[in-house]
This record gives C-alpha cells, sequence and structure tokens, in this order.
C-alpha cells in the first residue's frame, strides 16, 4: 500500500497555486495537498492546524519573503520544497535546508525528482519518532529501543526483542524474537557503540552481536553459539574470552 503525505501550497498567485496542485494531483499521487495559502502569514496558521509533511514555498511574496517562514517555528518538522521564477534564490533555499528548489514553469521530471527525494529522505529519518526514543533512553540512561525505516514508515523495536544483529556489507540484519527479520543500512559498529552500556549485546564475531539473553547452546569446539528461533551465530576466536565471561556476568 503506497503511503501518502500531506502537503500545502504557498503562493501569493492563484494561478500558480492551482498549476501546481494540478501537476501534483496528476503526476504524483502520493501528495495529499490539505489546504492552499497565499502568504506566510497564511501558511503559519496552516502548518499548525494541519502539521503537514511538506510545504511547497513561493519566496517573493506581500509582507514576509518564503524563506522567514521558518523563523515562525521553534522546531521545523516539516519539509519544504521551493518553487520561484528566480533561481539567484537557489544557493539560499539549500542554506535552509530545502528538499529541493523548482523553477517556474514546472518541468513535470524534475517534480517528480524533488518527490522522490523528499519521500527517501522520509523513509531515512523521522525526527518526531526518534526525539521521542531519545528522551526515553536519556531519563533511563540507557538505549531501550532502536528505530528503523520499513515500508515508508518508522519502526520503534524494543531491545529486548533483538535475538542477534548480523553483518552483510554494509548493511545488517535484525532477528526478533517473533522470527521477523528486518534489513537496514547500517553497520556492526554502529549497533556495537548504541549497545555499549548494555551487557546483554555482545559482539562475537565480525559478522555478529548476539543477545545473551537468548543464549540456548555454546559450542566451545565449533565456535557457534545457537539462539532462540534456530538462529546459529558464530564466535571468533579472538571474542571467545569476552564472550564467556559475559556469560559469568
Amino acid at each position: 500500500m503506497q503511503n501518502t503525505y500531506n502537503a500545502i501550497l504557498v503562493d501569493d498567485e492563484q494561478s500558480a497555486r492551482n498549476i501546481l496542485s494540478n501537476l501534483l494531483s496528476n503526476f504524483c499521487p502520493e501528495i495529499n495537498i490539505v489546504e492552499k495559502c497565499e502568504d506566510v502569514e497564511q501558511a503559519v496558521e496552516a502548518i499548525k492546524k494541519h502539521k503537514p509533511d511538506l510545504v511547497f514555498l513561493d519566496i517573493e511574496m506581500p509582507n514576509y519573503s518564503g524563506y522567514e517562514i521558518t523563523s515562525f517555528f521553534d522546531q521545523i518538522d516539516f519539509e519544504i520544497i521551493f518553487v520561484t521564477a528566480y533561481d539567484h534564490y537557489a544557493i539560499k533555499a539549500f542554506q535552509v535546508s530545502a528538499v529541493d528548489y523548482l523553477l517556474k514553469p514546472i518541468d513535470i521530471n524534475k517534480l517528480k525528482k524533488a518527490i522522490e527525494k523528499f519521500i527517501d529522505k522520509q523513509k531515512l529519518f523521522s525526527a518526531s519518532i526518534n526525539y521521542k526514543v531519545l528522551v526515553e533512553s536519556l531519563k533511563e540512561n540507557i538505549v531501550s529501543k532502536i528505530i528503523i525505516p520499513h515500508q515508508g514508515d518508522q519502526k520503534v523495536i524494543p531491545l529486548d526483542e533483538i535475538i542477534a544483529i548480523e553483518a552483510c556489507e554494509s548493511y545488517s540484519f535484525i532477528f526478533l524474537i517473533d522470527e521477523s527479520k528486518y534489513i537496514v543500512s547500517k553497520n556492526l559498529k554502529h549497533f556495537e557503540n548504541l549497545f555499549e552500556n548494555n551487557n546483554n549485546f555482545i559482539r562475537t564475531h565480525k559478522s555478529w552481536i548476539v543477545n545473551i539473553h537468548f543464549l540456548k547452546l555454546y559450542s566451545k569446539s565449533n565456535l557457534t553459539i545457537e539462539l532462540e528461533n534456530k538462529i546459529i551465530a558464530k564466535l571468533s576466536k579472538y571474542k571467545k574470552s569476552v564472550f564467556e565471561e559475559s556469560l559469568l556476568m
């Protein structure tokens, strides 16, 4: 099922708002327009009301320029695509972390690419969810959950549900107790640092981190570790002593 993202259009010209609205409706069905605004003041109210994922923003408008919209918010939890007839604004657009910058008249292919870029960014990062988990972890003084991108959303995984993590080049497979498996674009060093204060997670091999809570069998002769759900992890001879010490803790 395709995800949809709520968007607000901001342009002081009604014709420009209508043109962009029609292009999005016809060529970018994943974008749902919740409101059209003719100036920054209206846009600020609309953003507070709808909490959109994306704002298409003209630059030269009465009273306030499009760039000034960021000054109305303490925290920017929406993405911006600037749309304007003047290309000399491009550098400043990216200085305020705009997803993209489109020149009028809008090229359909460039619009599609801007939307693809926005969606990719949404999949990789969700500021609000990450912030909540960070606060929880800081309160507990230990990381208790991780967040991974999954099918366009952000999935929160409690650490006590992770059996093991296996490296595969620059990716990692996360094995859960419910027998599900997720792939993420993070290497094992990322997780090793993340689990630094958690004694349950041990780096046993260049390709494995295991949760000893789910240990079922340890073979000293074969240097293998059997975990729940019949997962077999490797144990390096260089990690053997550290692993065995962790079993005594």
